[in-house]
């Protein structure tokens, strides 16, 4: 990073007054925060039940498979969708609008598909829920990426990070493990709803920042160009699609794991099923922590260094130290649960990714964002076929080190992702736009 983004003359900006930007959340948009934490809670509450639900209740496990893959694809699309209609919309409107489909899809699935147990009804009215929540919280990512001093971003981004996956999987898993032997896994469903409608409405409503109000975009240029733009930006601007494919390796391992690593724990190392569990608890909620301090780490040391040596690197030693140290030493599970720590930690080393991308292209922040979740949709979808193709030729070993060796290339991929003021020509300098208003409509120079 350039010593523009850390040196506080570079920018005209008065010292935080607010408690809430001393600690590095921006205070228009600090009631969003605790909304999207509040939404993600309740997105989170079925994660660890609903596909036993689904099997009691008579559906072969193939169909509760396409049930989530039909799920995991419509929440790729949104995710791509969230920065390109935030260009056109503006944030607010594209989180009411993943709001209400959330609501409305979801009332259908309990009412109608649920109790009926209509596997069609089931695909149909879940499959299409699935746009909800990418529409609502990247939406306020974007948000946040277009309001937000370019100087405190990374600690911003971090915070968002921090409430995503505090309540999915983290809070929303706990509410549904107090709930469920209480009052039953469908009415905890409809309590789910409930948390859904408070985080949405807080969020959207106490939030009065005027920018999420309006496009994004440049005045003039045409929705379906702007549509477009969010794709044709990955090859328009090359560091934008490398930032994607970044972002694609991120999380690529992690979605990997989920498919072989419980086997490989259980009857390889030699853990309990219970042991592999609160051992994924326990990676997930480092995450969680770390996703903040990271994200105040990039605004201090540089977002490019700390995605290359605390994401890329560390992530690249995690994986590995998640093999060879319980190979090594057996089932010793302290040392499986600080590895598994270390592995959650080193994946929140991307986090500062989220700052990056939109500052890479100022005047289109909600189509750099829409390459950035593009990226993270892919990763859903990659980790799982590296796993696919390569576990039975390779085995266990083999695929973590092609995990190991992507996140090394995405450090050395980072090299490529310069800002405007390190060297860019094709960007504007953040320095000539104002920091808490979205960029001025500027010709490109390609």
């Amino acid at each position: 990073m350039s010593s523009t983004q850390h040196d506080p003359r570079s920018v005209a900006e008065p010292a935080p007054r607010h408690w809430t930007e001393r600690i590095g959340i921006p205070r228009p948009l600090a009631w969003g925060f605790i909304g999207v934490l509040i939404f993600m809670i309740g997105d989170g509450v079925e994660a660890g039940y609903l596909s036993p639900y689904l099997l009691g209740e008579g559906i072969p496990a193939q169909r509760v498979a396409l049930v989530f893959s039909v799920y995991g694809a419509t929440a790729s699309i949104a995710a791509w969708f969230s920065g390109a209609l935030s260009d056109i919309w503006g944030p607010r409107r594209v989180m009411w609008t993943g709001l209400v489909i959330w609501i409305v899809c979801h009332i259908l699935f309990l009412t109608m598909a649920l109790t009926t147990v209509d596997y069609r009804l089931i695909l149909l009215t879940y499959g299409l829920r699935g746009f909800g929540y990418p529409l609502f919280a990247f939406g306020f990512l974007v948000w946040v990426s277009a309001v937000t001093p370019r100087r405190r971003l990374g600690t911003a981004v971090g915070w968002f990070w921090f409430a995503f996956t505090g309540g999915l999987p983290t809070l929303g898993s706990l509410v549904a493990s107090g709930l469920v032997p209480r009052i039953g896994a469908y009415s905890t469903l409809w309590v789910a709803l409930a948390l859904i409608i408070v985080g949405g409405l807080i969020a959207l409503l106490l939030v009065r920042e005027p920018t999420g109000s309006r496009r994004l975009a440049p005045e003039g240029e045409r929705p379906i160009i702007t549509l477009l733009g969010s794709l044709t930006i990955l090859w328009r601007r090359p560091r934008i699609g490398v930032g994607s494919a970044v972002r694609t390796i991120n999380t690529a391992s992690q979605f990997g794991f989920l498919v072989f690593l419980p086997i490989f724990f259980t009857e390889t190392v030699g853990l309990s099923l219970e042991q592999w569990l609160r051992l994924l608890t326990v990676m997930f909620a480092t995450n969680i922590g770390f996703n903040l301090l990271f994200g105040v780490v990039g605004d201090r040391l540089g977002w490019r260094r700390t995605v290359a040596w605390c994401g890329g690197v560390g992530s690249a030693i995690s994986v590995l130290a998640l093999y060879y140290v319980p190979v090594a030493v057996g089932p010793q599970y302290a040392l499986a649960l600080l590895v598994a720590a270390f592995y959650g930690a080193t994946l929140a080393g991307y986090v500062p990714l989220s700052a990056l991308m939109p500052s890479l292209a100022p005047e289109h922040k909600g189509q750099a964002m829409a390459a950035l979740n593009l990226g993270a949709g892919v990763s859903v979808v990659a980790g799982p076929a590296i796993v696919a193709v390569f576990l039975g030729p390779l085995g266990v070993v083999g695929v973590m080190w092609i995990f190991a060796l992507l996140h090394l290339a995405s450090a050395l991929m980072t090299a490529f992702l310069r800002l405007p003021d390190e060297g860019g020509a094709d960007e504007v300098p953040p320095a000539t736009v104002p920091e808490r208003q979205p960029a001025a409509p500027l010709p490109e120079r390609e």
